[in-house]
């Protein structure tokens, strides 16, 4: 066998070789199955007249006979009667059902760790695989802790079965908001001094603000602060979605600001008799395409943080922003905890890299104090051929000098003699009693060889 069987397909192999005994299964996903035991040789499936059938392959009847069991003997002709015709088999009949690939992935993705990689081919033929993934996702088989997804990468079409995260199957409770304000917060108070809150109308600055002093009593009790933002009133047409925040909540040491905004309805201006007759007087004259005035919706903008379930929440017809408050308090909680994540990880990184830099630091100096000694060492054996070479030349000098008669001569030998004995004695000295030398501290340029890729400055690599 090339590929081990998985425990289903085990199972439905084994189905086969008693003879396809009814009331085994309770549905038809076992002819995925079928189908995969088909592909390796093991079974052949004929379909006759919205029959379905299955029988074992020599090859599968070898695997199942290895494995210690004996399959029923399938299309064994009973003996013959004389004068009649033979009896035929009737063929094992199944309820026809077409091929279903949402449980053919499944399953797939059950065999594999919950991970697939799709070749990508040219083609009429070509498996749309973002389609297959669709359907399975339509299915209603997969469980409501997970979800499936495709994306198409380098590798091919990558299809992955992934848990959901806890945050987005929480069930979260409704936040109310007040009906009037009677003890404002003082960022809503701050706001309201403003002479246009936030830029709004009239009839919908007061909503607004019931609406964030629900945020945000909601979020100090979750241990997160607020403060007033940086932008008051309305920001200017050109810098409308990127303007600094109203008001910001810090959870966690991450600040997330939050940008108010009134939504805008769009309708066909029509241009009026005064700004056609500009027009046609004024070539640079343009005629705006569109009115825009103030609509009854709202929309937060949330910037800081790594987002999670979205960065802008606005009404929509059937939700209004106050029944989504819960979402965009979970949200502020959700960015401190991931901020606090990554502090806590870029923490340990910078720790793990400080042990790995004292460490190599470490390796280093002893390396440097090696390289030292044994740089002495081979000064002392250059020494010691040296304080050799010399004694012989001294002693060849000293021959040829007590040779001489007294005079100037000898007289200037026996002073070099003099001078070469003193230079002989301390090469001898010094070769003859080798000492292990002390390294002197180590400046970095002088680490810098044995550290490779870091800096004997700090903590860093270049």
């Amino acid at each position: 066998m090339h590929q081990a069987l998985n425990e289903r397909q085990q199972t439905v192999l084994d189905w086969v070789g008693q003879g396809s005994p009814d009331g085994v299964w309770p549905d038809s996903t076992y002819k995925v199955s079928a189908q995969a035991l088909q592909s390796r040789g093991l079974i052949k499936i004929t379909k006759r007249r919205g029959h379905w059938n299955a029988h074992l392959t020599d090859k599968g009847r070898q695997y199942l006979t290895e494995r210690g069991i004996h399959p029923v003997e399938q299309n064994a002709e009973p003996p013959r009667q004389s004068g009649r015709k033979p009896a035929q088999p009737r063929p094992k009949t199944v309820s026809k059902a077409r091929t279903n690939y949402a449980d053919q992935l499944l399953e797939e993705l059950a065999a594999n760790n919950g991970c697939l990689i799709k070749p990508i081919e040219p083609g009429p033929h070509a498996v749309n695989w973002a389609s297959r993934v669709n359907a399975a996702r339509k299915s209603g088989k997969i469980p409501h802790t997970q979800e499936i997804y495709g994306y198409r990468t380098h590798r091919g079409y990558e299809i992955k079965l992934a848990d959901i995260p806890a945050w987005r199957l929480a069930e979260l409770t409704p936040l109310p908001v007040p009906a009037r304000l009677t003890k404002p917060h003082a960022v809503v108070a701050a706001l309201e001094k403003w002479p246009q809150p936030m830029g709004l109308t009239k009839p919908h600055q007061g909503r607004a603000l019931r609406i964030i002093q629900a945020l945000i009593t909601t979020t100090e009790a979750q241990g997160h602060r607020a403060a007033i933002g940086t932008t008051q009133g309305a920001p200017p047409p050109h810098r409308r979605r990127t303007a600094p925040p109203h008001f910001t909540i810090t959870a966690q040491g991450e600040s997330v600001g939050f940008l108010i905004l009134q939504e805008q309805d769009r309708s066909e201006h029509v241009p009026s008799a005064k700004e056609l007759a500009d027009a046609k007087k004024h070539s640079w004259m343009r005629i705006p395409r569109f009115d825009y005035t103030p609509s009854n919706r709202l929309r937060f903008i949330l910037r800081g943080g790594n987002p999670h379930r979205a960065s802008e929440w606005a009404d929509l017809p059937d939700r209004p922003l106050e029944d989504q408050l819960a979402e965009i308090a979970q949200e502020v909680g959700l960015r401190g905890e991931a901020a606090e994540r990554k502090r806590r990880a870029d923490q340990q990184a910078r720790e793990e890299q400080e042990r790995r830099w004292e460490a190599a630091m470490h390796e280093a100096r002893a390396a440097y104090a090696h390289a030292y000694r044994v740089k002495h060492l081979e000064e002392q054996a250059d020494a010691w051929h040296q304080a050799k070479r010399l004694t012989e030349y001294v002693t060849a000098v000293r021959d040829h000098a007590t040779s001489l008669p007294p005079g100037q001569e000898r007289t200037e030998i026996e002073a070099w003699l003099a001078f070469a004995d003193a230079r002989l004695r301390h090469l001898t000295k010094s070769a003859s009693a080798p000492k292990l030398p002390t390294p002197p501290k180590p400046s970095g340029d002088d680490l810098k060889p044995f550290l490779g890729h870091w800096s004997p400055y700090g903590p860093r690599s270049y």
